[in-house]
């Protein structure tokens, strides 16, 4: 039996992997559009099916407690098998989902399919973000992080957009942008098909399935951190899933399909965008100023809320999303340092291990107290969870250090050949 990380970093010479990093990119985006682009369909569902704030919940829990798994699982699967037919076995669960959510006429068909997104996510976070930081150019430097962790927040928007616009003014208002999904989901997968692998298959792949969760020594004083950015940002998206439908039309007084999708989107497109200003910055004090930032936006959102003004929480959603796109960019940046092929699938598995239990935990207790608090008051508890994350981010936070990649084993890699 051969080492396998002597096997990942044995990658074919000579091949060529733009069409590999454009590729995984794209089916990256697609694949969390597909997840954005059920949001804006919740408040129909509410009023058409008679789904509850606490039933809503359950399924982004469901769908959170889904990647969960299979990040655990199946996080460095594609070490061993590859990264492409990883790739398309997520973006299958995907298209599983997408026809699931044809046909919603019970809290447990929504939950269903927002599982097999789950799954199919998970498997895409690890699997094709690590293809995309393996075929990165090396310029500029901050590429690789800047697409492997904002290409999410990317797919999300626009999933948001396009079905808020699908539902407002096309026809099938339920149905249609799944099919526009299942478009997209077969145009990755035959650019997947056709694009290099990174990695050879190594062997191991039945004792890569044993739950574990592992970063480098190198890195790991920056791992606190990291989840100190990670967990309040991914669960203020989960909140933006859950409850902003309901907070839109009930507290903001819009039961606009477009402008739901446009206020989800307002949160993580900006978050794209504010992810290369990071990049000018190291890591530790780009998490520092993107924390403020996404603190600053939280207080403008509770704000608003509390007044009314729809402008004031778009604006304010704008700018902690952008704060959000810097301090996660950056934390992946600092994880991602001196990383070889065969690190960084796990790491991912980490970063989006983080992520998600940010977004399963405070949806799963928030769904609860639903019942019993009203939404600006869950509100100001995700606020409070800011507060704390930027906190811990403006005293901890580290850059990693410059003596881990003197070794030759261990220099910075962000090419797959």
């Amino acid at each position: 039996m051969h080492d396998a990380t002597a096997t990942l970093d044995q990658v074919r010479p000579g091949r060529p992997l733009r069409l590999a990093f454009v590729s995984a990119v794209v089916s990256l985006a697609a694949a969390f559009t597909v997840v954005g682009s059920t949001v804006p369909l919740f408040n129909i569902y509410r009023a058409e099916e008679g789904f509850t704030n606490a039933g809503i919940s359950m399924t982004v829990v469901a769908y959170s407690i889904a990647t969960i798994s299979t990040l655990l699982v199946l996080g460095r699967l594609s070490n061993h098998v590859g990264r492409r037919p990883t790739a398309l076995a997520s973006l299958g669960l995907l298209l599983l989902g997408c026809l699931v959510l044809l046909n919603v006429h019970h809290i447990g068909v929504l939950i269903a399919g927002r599982l097999l997104m789950g799954l199919g996510a998970g498997l895409a976070s690890s699997s094709l973000t690590a293809y995309i930081v393996d075929a990165a150019p090396t310029r500029p430097t901050w590429l690789a992080s800047v697409a492997s962790s904002q290409t999410v927040m990317f797919g999300l928007a626009v999933g948001a957009i396009a079905s808020g616009a699908l539902v407002q003014f096309g026809p099938w208002s339920r149905e249609l942008i799944y099919l526009v999904d299942v478009g997209l989901v077969l145009l990755s997968m035959v650019l997947i098909s056709i694009s290099p692998e990174a990695v050879n298959p190594a062997s191991g792949v039945w004792r890569s399935l044993r739950p574990s969760v592992r970063v480098p020594a190198r890195v790991r004083h920056v791992l606190a951190v990291a989840a100190a950015v990670f967990l309040p940002t991914w669960a203020t998206g989960a909140f933006y899933q859950a409850f902003v439908p309901a907070l839109v039309e009930d507290q903001l007084h819009t039961d606009s399909s477009l402008v739901l999708g446009l206020v989800f989107a307002a949160y993580m497109a900006p978050s794209a965008l504010g992810a290369p200003l990071g990049g000018r910055f190291a890591p530790a004090a780009a998490q520092r100023v993107g924390m403020t930032a996404f603190l600053v936006g939280w207080i403008g959102t509770i704000t608003a809320i509390a007044t009314g003004g729809l402008p004031l929480f778009i604006a304010a959603t704008i700018v902690a999303g952008a704060g959000q796109g810097i301090a996660i960019s950056a934390a992946t940046r600092g994880l991602l340092y001196g990383s070889t092929l065969a690190d960084r699938a796990p790491i991912f598995a980490v970063i989006y291990l983080l992520s998600y239990s940010g977004a399963t935990v405070p949806s799963l207790i928030s769904g609860q107290l639903s019942n019993a608090f009203s939404l600006p008051q869950i509100v100001l508890g995700y606020g409070a969870l800011a507060l704390i994350g930027t906190a811990f981010t403006l005293v901890a936070a580290r850059d990693p250090h410059a003596d881990t990649i003197s070794r030759p084993d261990e220099q910075p890699r962000f090419r797959g050949c």
